[in-house]
């Protein structure tokens, strides 16, 4: 007869041990099948989930973020002021510029005359939005979008305004969004990284961007933005070095992670874990990259769709492709940035050419993902880091003027992803100059990107140096108003 152990009130024989713990060891090998990620490790907090795991369902599953780099004028493209027109030249109120922070480039201006858009808006779609005529590709599929005309941040200058929406804090070294959705979701194709970033160039120099921008912070390496180039390798060091074949790289990874393991069991640096599983994805992705940058299988009605840019490799219209090629294929953040928005003087000409750069390869996004089913879950995002401002910077004449940067109010829109289509949210004044109605912070925006995908923003949290850390730092709201 089988001894029977008796602890904390309970009774146990070996019979009933083995069978609970069969038990056990069974849900743990079929979660680990459903849900590969469930037993990796992490820095969520005891009131958080497991990385790999959505605190609730999902809306979205993948995030393609156009970003504007440099601010594009609100005013010459969605956030239509027909009162700044009337007031062409006036002084700005001192009620309405109240004791708002200037810019080094304003500050010592003797005058701040008011200057209305030089082009003309109308209103398109059921939704009756408005949009220049700088966009008119963008005005055919204003009912698939959710234009938020009242967001606004912390950061004046153009350096901590981007990074502050791309990682939730001004200074560097955190994680970038597409790192933290990253490490939150885990991997949906093993083959490609989860976060790639894209970068184009419009009129001029522009505003740089650098590598801070889809760094991992403190997370671990492999949640790192992954950029792609438009040269020959589009992500460099993929190829096998001269002189070796296939066998020879598999048989060097698999000698080089058995002392990578053994430096890991010796000192439990996840660094070390980390890099074994960095060597391993560029392995997979020597297969994998080359066929999701072939354009070739792409019909004749896409390429028109996206326009003839499309077919020239570090252009605008290309990332947008490759942008949609990526997500499809399982990438959770895709990443664009297209330089050249900083229109301080010359305006007209430059946001009218940069217009040009973006406006039919973004509506050929919506319009690709739409018709392919995948708009719902993927979550489109479009805008610049700030506004500008309602008065010109240096010398204004009816036919040329600048404006400045300006944090008070900026417009976006967003698509897909569980965001109500055909909407437009918040308010700006009569000048364009503050919000009047729903204001969107960004940190705001963040949380609601992160619920769309299923993540409560204060519990996607990593530990670090004794804090937590999150994406939204120790504030941020979801805007439900804008989800359907």
């Amino acid at each position: 007869m089988e001894k029977e152990i008796i602890e904390h009130g309970f009774s146990f024989n070996r019979r009933r041990f083995l069978s609970t713990m069969s038990l056990g060891i069974g849900s743990v090998a079929l979660g680990s099948l459903l849900m590969p990620d469930l037993l990796k490790g992490g820095g969520f907090e005891e009131e958080g989930l497991a990385p790999g795991i959505p605190h609730f369902a999902p809306k979205a599953k993948r995030v393609i973020y156009l970003f504007q780099n440099g601010a594009p004028s609100q005013q010459e493209l969605f956030d239509y002021k027909p009162k700044l027109r009337e007031m062409f030249g006036q002084e700005i109120p001192p009620s309405v510029r109240g004791t708002q922070r200037l810019t080094g480039m304003t500050a010592n201006q003797a005058s701040f005359p008011l200057v209305g858009s030089f082009v003309d808006f109308k209103q398109y779609g059921q939704s009756q939005a408005w949009v220049s005529n700088l966009m008119p590709y963008t005005s055919k599929i204003v009912d698939d979008l959710c234009f938020v005309r009242s967001m606004y941040t912390e950061a004046i200058n153009h350096d901590p305004a981007l990074t502050f929406l791309q990682t939730g804090s001004q200074q560097g070294n955190r994680p970038s969004m597409g790192s933290w959705l990253s490490y939150g979701l885990g991997n949906e194709n093993k083959n490609l990284p989860n976060f790639t970033v894209l970068l184009s160039r419009g009129v001029g120099n522009g505003q740089g961007v650098y590598s801070k921008l889809w760094s991992n912070g403190f997370l671990d390496s492999v949640h790192q933005g992954v950029q792609f180039s438009k040269g020959e390798d589009p992500v460099l060091y993929l190829r096998d070095p001269e002189g070796m074949d296939r066998k020879e790289r598999r048989d060097m990874l698999d000698k080089l992670s058995e002392l990578n393991e053994i430096s890991y069991q010796e000192f439990g640096d996840p660094e070390i874990a980390a890099k074994i599983k960095q060597y391993e994805m560029a392995y997979r992705m020597q297969t994998a990259v080359p066929e999701v940058m072939d354009l070739s299988k792409e019909s004749d009605d896409i390429i028109k769709l996206y326009g003839p840019e499309c077919l020239v490799p570090g252009t605008y219209a290309a990332n947008c492709l490759l942008a949609r090629k990526l997500s499809e294929n399982g990438v959770r953040f895709v990443q664009l940035y297209h330089q050249g928005w900083d229109q301080h003087g010359n305006l007209p000409y430059e946001i009218t050419k940069q217009a040009m750069d973006v406006d039919q390869a973004s509506a050929a996004l919506v319009t690709d993902l739409k018709q392919r089913g995948l708009l719902d879950e993927t979550l489109v995002i479009w805008g610049g880091e700030f506004g500008r401002t309602s008065y010109t910077q240096g010398k204004l004449t009816p036919e040329n003027y600048g404006r400045d940067h300006h944090p008070r109010c900026f417009t976006i829109w967003m698509a897909g992803g569980g965001i109500k289509p055909g909407i437009v949210y918040g308010e700006t004044d009569e000048l364009g100059y503050n919000i009047a109605k729903d204001p969107v912070h960004v940190h705001d925006f963040q949380a609601t990107i992160l619920h769309q995908l299923g993540l409560n923003h204060e519990k996607l949290i990593f530990k670090h140096l004794g804090r937590r850390y999150r994406l939204t730092d120790v504030s941020g709201k979801v805007v439900r108003d804008i989800i359907s």
